[in-house]
């Protein structure tokens, strides 16, 4: 089977897609935006690039959260529960990261089903 990457560079791909499982990582564009804008962000960018890999958002089968401070879980909270459509939460953890740009409240890594 081959494995697809979606856009690769020397370190890293935006989606690789193989047994038509994708799996991604997202982070904020602004990272001048409070969590809440940093959230929406990544949540945006999933679904774009769900789409590029033929999937969407009730497809999404686990989720990484990686979060700066535990403080912010409630608005993480807040948005993820409205993002998913009723009966397609993901599995999901959430951990207390120091992410590699002090900017970065929060990033995502995200594995879903693909669409044959």
């Amino acid at each position: 089977m081959d494995i697809k990457r979606i856009n690769p560079t020397v370190r890293w791909s935006d989606a690789t897609v193989f047994n038509n499982m994708a799996h991604f990582v997202e982070i904020a564009e602004d990272t001048s935006a409070d969590i809440s804008g940093q959230v929406q962000q990544i949540l945006t960018q999933a679904e774009a690039t769900l789409a590029l890999v033929n999937s969407n958002k009730s497809r999404i089968l686990s989720v990484t959260i990686y979060v700066t401070d535990f403080a912010y879980l409630a608005t993480l909270n807040a948005q993820w529960d409205v993002w998913f459509p009723e009966g397609c939460a993901p599995s999901r953890a959430c951990v207390k990261a120091e992410l590699v740009d002090p900017s970065y409240l929060v990033e995502m890594t995200f594995v879903a089903a693909v669409l044959s």
